[in-house]
């Protein structure tokens, strides 16, 4: 390799970055972000949980068709409603047409759902 500069005209040379000024930043008028509208498109999974219940692995292996699993929730009880695993919401367990929904009855207040995250 050889130390010589190529020959560039003058409107082409670039010119070194130096630490005093961060480079300059030109705003796209088709795309502005502000507050939360960068995360707003990002999936997340959302689940309806309608209980819990604990058992041994021994109970867990005994499982088969026709076995039921009592769970620790009372029917007609509100179920969770659950963003990437938190609970956000409780609501009723509807049916719409041939699918399964769910009404919202209560939305945790900000405050605990954030409490949720930590």
């Amino acid at each position: 390799m050889s130390d010589e500069t190529p020959n560039i005209p003058a409107e082409m040379a670039l010119e070194p970055l130096t630490d005093s000024a961060p480079p300059a930043v030109v705003p796209d008028a088709a795309f502005e972000v502000s507050g939360l509208d960068i995360v707003l498109d990002v999936p997340v999974e959302l689940a309806v949980e309608i209980g819990r219940t604990s058992m041994t692995i021994r109970e867990t292996l005994d499982l088969g068709p026709g076995s039921i699993v009592v769970l620790e929730r009372m029917t007609g009880e509100p179920v969770d409603l659950l963003v990437n695993g938190r609970r956000i919401a409780r609501g009723e367990v509807v049916a719409i047409d041939e699918q399964f929904g769910l009404r919202i009855t209560t939305v945790l207040p900000t405050d605990k759902r954030l409490d949720a995250a930590a």
